[in-house]
């Protein structure tokens, strides 16, 4: 899995691509991530790639021949790569999403700065728009990092235990269970019972009615999202906690 990045500041990277999971998956060649500088493509000397927005307004605009050249130049450097661009008008990044882009052999992400891209970008590059939430940062960098974070972690080998992944918050339309490790007690606070029985089946259980509660009691828009794809001992299991959600099947 390969992830080009085009912004105007390269070096924040740097030091993410070399970190922790991820960066042991990037010594590996397992994935790879490259950050351009999106200025190399300006047409003056100045590295000029930003001006006034017509009509009026604050901030600046990033201009688009620096940015198409940039989108174009890449595509022919890199094949099938799938081109990106984070903003806030873009489809959510969600777990579905990830899983799709995960299947992805590369993609090609265009980060913003200022007051955005001229629109001709979207319209002439045919890029998608994605969003990491409905808020704004001051670039698109950190959301970059997120989106490379949260699809390079589904790319087999980047995690050591597959387990892990499959059994993540919203992996399975559901949000975690609680995890405890040692000491079994912290301030009168004990691991709960069931967790250190040994029983198997028992853990398994507990573990899924917590994650079910879990789910409808802060996120009850997930259980109405993923009801088609739940288990039937998990909708058993979301009815006896949130029997009131509407808009449920009647099986």
């Amino acid at each position: 899995m390969n992830f080009d990045v085009l912004t105007i500041f390269p070096q924040l990277f740097e030091p993410f691509r070399a970190t922790g999971v991820l960066g042991k998956a990037v010594e590996r060649g397992v994935v790879g991530i490259e950050a351009h500088d999106l200025r190399d493509w300006a047409d003056n000397k100045w590295r000029q790639i930003d001006d006034e927005p017509y009509g009026g307004g604050a901030g600046m605009v990033l201009q688009a021949p620096p940015v198409l050249a940039a989108i174009r130049d890449m595509a022919l450097r890199q094949i099938d790569a799938r081109t990106l661009i984070l903003g806030p008008r873009g489809k959510l990044l969600d777990q579905t999403l990830a899983e799709e882009l995960a299947r992805e052999p590369r993609l090609l992400l265009v980060c913003g700065r200022y007051e955005g891209f001229d629109e001709r970008i979207f319209d002439l590059s045919g890029a998608e728009e994605v969003s990491v939430g409905d808020y704004i940062l001051g670039g698109g960098e950190v959301a970059a990092m997120a989106l490379i974070e949260v699809v390079s972690r589904l790319v087999p080998g980047v995690v050591g235990d597959p387990e892990s992944v499959s059994s993540d918050s919203f992996g399975d339309g559901l949000l975690d269970y609680p995890c405890y490790t040692r000491p079994p007690e912290v301030e009168e606070e004990t691991v709960p019972e069931v967790l250190l029985s040994g029983n198997h089946e028992m853990i398994r259980r507990w573990r899924l009615e917590r994650s079910v509660e879990m789910t409808v009691t802060r996120r009850p828009d997930l259980v109405k999202r993923n009801w088609e794809r739940y288990s039937k001992e998990v909708r058993e299991i979301v009815r006896r906690f949130a029997p009131d959600i509407p808009d449920l099947d009647s099986d």
